[in-house]
């Protein structure tokens, strides 16, 4: 009589220790796809309202008209414009405060895009550990539970005078279906993980250069102390 050997019938008829660990790994599956498809929408957001901000930010406007649209309504969109926002609103406290020295004025505006800078970061890279661990523990996991049904299926066999490898033939690949689950969960989240990783450091390198680009045009417009309001009224670009 033949032997159903389908996937299906594999994991059926697996001890409960090993589909227990392919239940596991099927959901932590399920969860890094959710992840990846939520990453890959998350970031190309990102990139699309970064890239908004950065035309709206160089199209010759002036800070002040900026800074009124990044606090107006429900507030900034992109990470970009909220770390512009989060500087241009301590600059504008220390002006009020009557700070003049232009090294103080410098210091409190990149302290506070550095803070905000730290949160988008923080807000970009969430979940990303996970893919991480899902890509690094997987096959560990997936390698116990087929030791576990090797080991299941030769006691079984120790009770029988002869063996053939019709009798071992399906215990064994009931175990192994396990390692190939850990390698189904694990590939994808290891791709998913090395290709964010690239991407948020593009993010990371763009939100950086922007912060030291916007803080030398605060150096220049912070340069006339005598009337500190109209600072940021210049435009970005002069």
């Amino acid at each position: 009589m033949n032997q159903d050997l389908s996937i299906f019938a594999l994991i059926l008829h697996a001890s409960l220790v090993v589909q227990i660990v392919m239940a596991l790994l099927l959901t932590v599956s399920v969860a890094s796809w959710s992840v990846i498809f939520g990453k890959v929408i998350g970031l190309k957001r990102v990139r699309e309202d970064n890239e908004s901000f950065d035309r709206d930010f160089w199209a010759g406007r002036t800070l002040q008209e900026l800074y009124q649209d990044a606090t107006r309504g429900s507030g900034p969109v992109s990470p970009q414009e909220r770390i512009f926002a989060a500087g241009m609103r301590e600059f504008l406290k220390l002006r009020e405060r009557r700070v003049t020295e232009v090294g103080a004025l410098l210091d409190g505006a990149r302290r506070a895009m550095r803070a905000s800078y730290q949160r988008e970061m923080d807000t970009i890279e969430a979940r990303l550990d996970f893919l991480g661990s899902v890509g690094s523990v997987s096959p560990y996991i997936g390698l116990f539970g087929t030791v576990w049904g090797i080991m299941h299926a030769f006691t079984g066999l120790s009770n029988l005078q002869q063996v053939t490898l019709a009798t071992v033939a399906p215990g064994i690949a009931e175990a192994l279906v396990a390692t190939a689950i850990g390698l189904f969960a694990a590939i994808p989240a290891v791709l998913a993980y090395n290709r964010f990783a690239r991407d948020i450091d593009r993010i990371a390198i763009q939100m950086e250069s922007f912060i030291e680009e916007f803080s030398n045009i605060l150096a220049r417009n912070a340069a006339p102390v005598a009337g500190a309001p109209e600072a940021g009224r210049q435009n970005v670009g002069r």
